[in-house]
């Protein structure tokens, strides 16, 4: 089998270190990074030869593949850079940091036809995955609400070390409406299967802050589903509060899921039986149905789980190297990924614009000129 060679553009990407390390056949080929002293230092530590500052240079090389972790703002310049070089891509949330940017992102990725999956890692938590099995064997029979929830104090971060400003100041906290949501929609919606969201909604307090920035002190987008389901996305990365970034709440016609909110806490379900009616329904801890996860998980070895997040780092980097070989497509695709992140960049616009209702546009293949316009 040929090796497949892999860079990674951006030290942030060795969160996927440990995944490629995993599977054989695979070798980290390149690195890549504006800052020098951290490329040198991680390369250095993984024995990577192959360094580079520009993206571009990197792009000539003989790697088949790139990991883009760099800042959201540059996802798609070097997504775009990478396909049209004849490589395939992972790239880390959000996909883009306009709606131009989402179509030309799925225009590229139709005209090179190399693989292209977002790096949305919080879909392989083994918590969602279990879930999602239990939505499929029917425990909570038809499934209509969910909320997700992101509260990362990223105040920290608006200046580098260096006293530089830091590119979150602008393409995060300089922008308003819920910059960051993918994190949140994409567990929710593996529960809702064969569904998509087609309008949003969203709703801020407005600057409640100290930081001289515009991000609102926290955006709750409501968000309809094709089928008609109802999900309650919340970004707040201003406001003081303890991390909670992995937040999720489902209800359906038979029983509900409620996530643990910190480290002494359980993660919960509750379902309508014999034994518990739906007037007394009452809390069991959700590994009580572990017997349902994928086999995967369950059977995962230890390398696997120590790549991070109880094996679901390893699984988002396996699945994307099967697409790359051609034995799968890719677990998310770049119409998925644009449908998460045009949430967010729609919400921005609703919310400066009296909270109105926005349409999410249908992201597929050879899309019509006419459906890549924003209409308020």
């Amino acid at each position: 089998m040929k090796t497949i060679k892999v860079g990674i553009a951006g030290v942030r990407g060795l969160s996927t270190m440990k995944g490629f390390q995993a599977i054989d056949d695979v070798e980290i080929a390149a690195m890549c990074d504006l800052n020098e002293e951290h490329l040198n230092e991680a390369a250095d530590k993984l024995g990577v030869e192959k360094r580079y500052r520009v993206f571009d240079d990197m792009m000539e090389s003989d790697i088949d593949a790139v990991v883009i972790a760099t800042p959201m703002q540059c996802h798609v310049p070097q997504v775009i850079a990478a396909l049209e070089a004849g490589k395939h891509v992972m790239s880390e949330v959000t996909a883009g940091v306009t709606m131009d940017e989402l179509f030309w992102l799925c225009e590229t990725v139709e005209k090179y036809k190399k693989v292209y999956m977002y790096a949305e890692n919080y879909i392989y938590a083994p918590q969602v995955q279990l879930v999602k099995a239990l939505v499929n064997a029917g425990f909570f029979g038809d499934t209509y609400y969910a909320e997700g929830m992101y509260m990362h104090n990223t105040s920290n971060l608006l200046v580098y070390p260096d006293g530089k400003t830091s590119w979150r100041t602008y393409w995060q906290d300089g922008v308003r409406g819920n910059f960051y949501p993918t994190h949140s929609i994409g567990p929710v919606m593996q529960w809702f299967p064969g569904d998509r969201i087609t309008e949003i909604t969203t709703f801020s307090p407005g600057v409640r802050h100290p930081y001289g920035v515009k991000q609102d002190s926290g955006t709750t987008t409501m968000c309809r589903t094709e089928k008609g389901n109802l999900l309650n996305i919340r970004t707040d990365c201003t406001s003081p509060h303890p991390h909670n970034m992995d937040y999720y709440h489902l209800q359906g016609t038979k029983g509900c899921y409620r996530s643990k909110t910190n480290d002494k806490d359980w993660h919960r379900v509750s379902f309508i039986g014999e034994d518990s009616p739906s007037h007394a329904m009452q809390w069991k801890a959700l590994e009580e149905f572990n017997d349902y996860l994928p086999e995967r998980f369950k059977t995962a070895t230890q390398d696997q789980k120590n790549a991070g997040h109880g094996g679901g780092d390893f699984f988002i980097v396996k699945d994307f190297v099967d697409a790359v070989r051609g034995d799968v497509p890719p677990a998310i695709d770049v119409y998925t990924a644009c449908e998460w992140t045009a949430v967010g960049l729609l919400s921005g616009i609703s919310v400066t614009n009296h909270s109105k209702t926005l349409e999410v546009p249908r992201f597929r293949p050879a899309m019509p000129l006419e459906e890549k316009k924003i209409p308020l």
